[in-house]
């Protein structure tokens, strides 16, 4: 029979798990002490996109996920494609991380500045859930139409020919888009109440357009490019303040004889609410020093985009003033997506 232990050693016993236990406790809490000490960014940095890959959204998320990850020491910086709802998935997604810089949106346009006007319960507040850390670039948009079904080379010829037909069938990429407001804007400016087509993904919109079944599309400057220098498309009109780069020979809707029509879009680093003043900061500073370097500019603008990089400030401005913009539009088209 196993005698029980004298209270001595009992103490003893105690004593050493109470050690064992203050000594793994105190370990774990220099370790977060020193994970917390170091600086911003130690481990792979996520950038959420609502929209599918191989889209405008997508390649500005993935050029820039290079650059900043080359100015990290290669640390990682991983683009996350949640496509769906015209980016709603995926801002819902950030608005319920952590607020700890590891999470970031590539925001656009629709998400930020016209979903307030167009849905009446909007699931988040792009002012209050989001931190605007830069705005990396614009996008603006050609009027594209496929040569082998409109025999139009420019406005006015597009015009005659539209007001020969049944009516204005213009694809989009997705209820509530810039892309969708624009045709509004522009069957306004010509006086014809376009029909919109509402496609599910720039594919489709696509497809839609080279079979017939719209008239012409909105399209940004980096995916009409590659369609147009290929023949497959015609640009007739760039929304632009001035002509494009890459389409050069295309002239601006004002050159037509249209000023109201100079309108776009464009993408942007934002954050979850909270996030500490000081990451933002951090994140500001790397991503303009990203947009400013030669290599960085250089393939943003091959892609079709013009390159900015504003501080956080200042993309704030430009969100609360194309909020104000784009909801007089949606306004008067009495549009709602739910």
């Amino acid at each position: 029979m196993t005698n029980a232990p004298t209270t001595g050693a009992r103490r003893r016993a105690l004593t050493l798990i109470a050690s064992a236990t203050l000594g793994l406790t105190a370990a774990l809490a220099a370790s977060q002490a020193t994970a917390q000490a170091a600086p911003f960014p130690n481990r792979p940095v996520r950038i959420i996109v609502g929209f599918p890959a191989g889209t405008g959204p997508d390649i500005v998320a993935r050029l820039l996920a290079q650059k900043l990850s080359e100015g990290w020491g290669n640390l990682g910086v991983i683009v996350d494609n949640k496509p769906g709802a015209g980016g709603l998935i995926a801002a819902n997604e950030t608005v319920r991380a952590q607020p700890d810089g590891y999470t970031l949106m590539l925001g656009e346009t629709g998400q930020l500045a016209i979903a307030p006007s167009s849905y009446s319960k909007l699931p988040y507040d792009p002012k209050k859930d989001f931190v605007p850390v830069s705005q990396v670039v614009t996008s603006n948009f050609m009027l594209v139409v496929n040569p082998a079904k409109v025999p139009a080379k420019n406005v006015k010829e597009f015009v005659d020919w539209t007001r020969q037909q049944k009516g204005l069938f213009m694809g989009t990429f997705g209820a509530g888009t810039p892309g969708h407001f624009g045709a509004y804007l522009f069957g306004d400016a010509i006086g014809i109440k376009p029909e919109p087509v509402h496609y599910k993904n720039t594919g489709d919109a696509l497809a839609g357009l080279m079979s017939g079944d719209v008239s012409g599309a909105f399209a940004s400057v980096g995916l009409a490019t590659p369609n147009v220098k290929a023949g497959k498309l015609v640009a007739l009109a760039s929304s632009g303040e001035a002509r494009s780069a890459g389409l050069p020979e295309v002239p601006t809707f004002r050159e037509q004889g249209y000023p109201q029509l100079v309108f776009n879009s464009w993408f942007g680093i934002v954050a979850p609410a909270k996030t500490p003043p000081e990451i933002v900061a951090r994140l500001e500073a790397d991503i303009r020093k990203a947009m400013q370097s030669a290599d960085g500019k250089s393939k943003m603008e091959d892609a079709g985009f013009g390159v900015t990089g504003t501080t956080a400030q200042e993309f704030a401005r430009i969100i609360d003033s194309d909020t104000v913009t784009w909801g007089k539009a949606v306004k008067a088209t009495g549009f709602k997506a739910d």
